[in-house]
């Protein structure tokens, strides 16, 4: 991991947090950064994932999935919509992009995943669902830069305190 930037946000600020980034320059940064977080999440957290079509949220979910001793391969739920995964952590990867909104998450019963004790929730495209983050969701914002460099912005004290 090469680069990690301290930077304001708007979203942050009202939050009441400060916001950091890293800079990944490769799928295996990506992966390893997530590993990183999945080592570190503790049991109940709710990670909001925000980015375009391709941005990397897979690729970060596979490192997560790592992090947490978790061998099976992790794929996209985009079909799906939620897979589950045991490790260290219960993980719940939920996909909102075929979500019709809130009403929809509610129906599959994915109210019953946030922060449960043990449990590690990600969620893609959880700008479809705004109404689900709150205080205590930890929100990381992946965007693209040049080629194969994205930018990963943390928001959350415990994901915040994996960057210097």
């Amino acid at each position: 991991m090469r680069q990690a930037i301290l930077l304001g946000s708007q979203d942050a600020a009202t939050r009441g947090e400060q916001l950091k980034t890293f800079i990944s320059h490769s799928k295996e940064e990506t992966i390893a950064f997530g590993e990183l977080i999945g080592k570190a999440a503790p049991g109940g957290s709710v990670i909001a994932f925000r980015g375009d079509l391709g941005a990397g949220k897979t690729t970060l979910s596979k490192g997560i999935a790592k992090g947490l001793g978790i061998n099976e391969e992790v794929t996209s739920p985009t079909y799906t919509i939620v897979s589950e995964y045991k490790g260290r952590l219960a993980l719940y990867h939920i996909d909102a992009y075929r979500l019709g909104g809130e009403a929809d998450f509610a129906e599959i019963g994915a109210h019953d995943m946030l922060e449960k004790p043990g449990s590690l929730c990600l969620i893609e495209w959880s700008e479809r669902l705004p109404g689900i983050v709150n205080d205590t969701t930890a929100i990381i914002d992946i965007r693209f830069e040049h080629g194969d460099e994205r930018r990963l912005s943390l928001s959350g004290p415990w994901l915040e305190a994996l960057l210097p």
